[in-house]
């Protein structure tokens, strides 16, 4: 399945950014899909995590994931490796004048981008959009 993305710029240094992101377990924050997500080994690349999101109809869907590059400051891949749809992407950031620029992957992504009601986010620019102004929400309300 191709990535798609949204590039964003979070007025915060990179290195909080990144380690934010490293931590799957936050994705519960900003994710509105995400009703489970449980590191189950590892830290870096090659962690794995188990992740429950909400599909159609309130359905519990697993979708477990592994982090398959970690370059600390810069970039985070993972692959998704339970559930119906397997999708891969990665988040690639770079320090910049105002903070960190972003690309935060959606689309059928259903690590990152899982909507509360189920739907992939891949139709909607609305809708595509969302989840990357969450985690920027989020991350430049924490002090």
């Amino acid at each position: 399945m191709p990535e798609e993305s949204n590039t964003i710029t979070i007025a915060r240094p990179a290195g909080d950014v990144f380690a934010f992101l490293a931590d799957a377990e936050n994705d519960k924050q900003w994710r509105g899909g995400v009703i489970e997500m449980t590191r189950t080994s590892g830290q870096g690349g090659g962690a794995t995590y188990r992740q429950i999101v909400a599909g159609p109809g309130g359905r519990r869907i697993d979708a477990d994931v592994e982090i398959t590059e970690f370059i600390p400051g810069q970039r985070i891949a993972f692959r998704t490796t339970q559930g119906p749809v397997r999708p891969t992407g990665s988040y690639d950031l770079q320090a910049g004048e105002g903070g960190t620029r972003g690309d935060v992957p959606h689309g059928g992504n259903a690590r990152w981008c899982q909507e509360a009601d189920g739907a992939d986010g891949g139709e909607d620019d609305e809708v595509r959009g969302r989840c990357a102004h969450e985690l920027k929400r989020v991350l430049e309300s924490r002090s």
